[in-house]
């Protein structure tokens, strides 16, 4: 007969609510969890074990006495109904984790190769007028409005976007789910990004299963977290409702990037109908409409409760718009990774400085075969 284990009912109930699972579904798969939350019965070693997979708790937290406490490693921004989050769940926490050892093996990389530090980053202070800052972005960045007019479509200019930033040094990981588990879903309602800033390893994560419309924003944002050598879980917010000081400055700072607000002056045009001044300006300046609708807003040519109706319309609109699922293992990693972190992890590997089971570890990848593959793919030779 199995032994059963001493657990307290509390941390069961505890590990439960965190991982945010359906009761119903978690029950059935584990039928005797209403007894053993009862306090009526015990799990075996084998269940516990099996339990703490499910809920992506480590399995030695169901021996303390009480459920511990996880701040999250990095200052929260977020805020929700006026309220700050205060427990963050464990695909979020795993996120954040799996990027900092990314950012710390970046990090040695670069400084054993006498890379020097970057030095936009903490360049700016939330005293800089949101345009001079959103200026010098645009000029490191070389994200200009010309640039932008070259792309077909505003999500081809995301991908230019992201690019100009990992010529600069910043890894930006783009990923919808932890590492390359797909049963694991990172929630946009509960983040859409955060910044990691460091002078040697800036990192932006923008959360993947967000939409494509609200990413440029993101990005947007993080990167002004970077000048400001500000690392955050981030209160991103096109609409621009948040009361705290950086994320105000950050949201004002990506809304100039983007779209200039005289740029934008000069392209309006009177008596023009809404609808189509917004295909108007999204092609011109290769944002989605939700920034546009927020850059109108600052251009006084929305009122608040005009913008506020236009907004909710845009974000039923969008949500209606069915997304892309699948398409290439090997390109849907390297945006996961970010192509500066592949290559380096790759070169690395190959070159013997770093184990492969660490290279693995980094990438969410077990055979040595997909690694090669995944290094054929970034122009490594077979």
């Amino acid at each position: 007969m199995s032994q059963r284990v001493a657990v307290s009912p509390e941390l069961l109930r505890w590990a439960r609510e965190r991982a945010r699972l359906d009761p119903i579904e978690l029950t059935a798969r584990f039928p005797k969890l209403p007894a053993w939350e009862a306090h009526a019965l015990q799990p075996t070693l084998r269940q516990l074990e099996d339990y703490a997979r499910a809920t992506h708790a480590p399995i030695g937290f169901f021996f303390l006495t009480e459920p511990p406490l996880e701040p999250l490693p990095i200052p929260d921004f977020r805020t929700m109904a006026g309220r700050a989050v205060t427990r963050p769940s464990p695909n979020l926490l795993d996120m954040i984790y799996v990027c900092q050892e990314r950012q710390d093996w970046y990090r040695d990389f670069v400084t054993v190769g006498g890379y020097s530090p970057l030095d936009f980053i903490g360049s700016c202070t939330t005293q800089t007028p949101p345009e001079v800052a959103a200026a010098a972005m645009r000029r490191r960045l070389g994200f200009d409005l010309e640039a932008r007019r070259q792309c077909a479509t505003w999500e081809e200019a995301l991908r230019r976007f992201i690019e100009q930033a990992d010529q600069i040094g910043v890894l930006v990981m783009v990923s919808g789910v932890v590492m390359n588990n797909n049963t694991r879903k990172l929630d946009p309602e509960e983040f859409r990004g955060f910044a990691l800033a460091d002078p040697m390893a800036p990192l932006v994560f923008i959360n993947g299963a967000d939409s494509k419309s609200a990413q440029m924003f993101t990005l947007a944002h993080e990167l002004a977290h970077l000048w400001l050598g500000a690392s955050a879980l981030s209160d991103v917010s096109v609409s621009g409702n948040t009361d705290n000081l950086t994320e105000r400055w950050c949201n004002q700072v990506a809304a100039e990037l983007l779209v200039p607000l005289s740029a934008l002056h000069a392209t309006l045009t009177a008596d023009e109908a809404l609808d189509a001044t917004l295909r108007r300006l999204i092609r011109e300046f290769k944002v989605s409409s939700l920034v546009v609708l927020r850059r109108l807003l600052d251009a006084h040519y929305l009122s608040r409760s005009q913008f506020n109706q236009a907004y909710a319309g845009e974000l039923a609109r969008l949500a209606a718009v069915s997304r892309s699922s699948g398409g290439d293992f090997y390109a849907t990693t390297r945006s996961r990774i970010s192509r500066r972190f592949g290559r380096a992890l790759v070169e690395s590997t190959l070159e013997g400085r770093t184990l492969y089971r660490d290279a693995f570890r980094m990438l969410g990848i077990a055979k040595t075969e997909t690694f090669n593959e995944f290094g054929r793919s970034l122009g490594f030779p077979s």
